[in-house]
């Protein structure tokens, strides 16, 4: 039996949609992780981008458990001293919804040039009504 390994023109990228109301963050994370690295298919290669598109609606309607929504804070540094910010998920919630998950999900990939290549393949979208219509997203179960 031979080895075969899989490169970025071997397979036909799929679209797949998510709605984000249904699902708390961390499943959903890890589920848009693996499918965007290729791992749910039998050709995945790990030093190959073999992934697909991922298509998240409803990002502003995301579910955390626990007290994350108003104790779980984002931390941005300018560079400067005493440079730091904080925002809490509630407030990140309105201002940038999308945030949540591509935080989430960019830390579930790996961090070298292949990660920054497969987190463009996920488009996040605030309200319930998407323009990927053309790529004929199925649902990600």
């Amino acid at each position: 039996m031979k080895t075969t390994f899989a490169t970025k023109t071997d397979h036909k990228k799929e679209w797949f949609v998510v709605d984000a109301s249904q699902e708390t963050l961390g499943h959903m994370a890890v589920k848009i992780a693996n499918v965007l690295r290729g791992r749910h298919k039998a050709t995945f290669t790990p030093h190959a981008d073999t992934g697909d598109f991922v298509v998240v609606v409803n990002a502003e309607k995301v579910k955390v458990t626990g007290k994350k929504n108003t104790d779980k804070r984002y931390m941005f540094y300018s560079g400067w001293m005493g440079g730091e910010k904080y925002v809490n998920m509630s407030e990140m919630r309105e201002r940038k919804p999308e945030f949540i998950i591509e935080h989430a999900v960019k830390g579930m990939l790996p961090r070298n040039r292949l990660g920054r290549e497969m987190i463009k393949k996920l488009k996040i979208i605030t309200g319930p009504e998407h323009t990927f219509q053309a790529q004929q997203p199925k649902p990600l179960a």
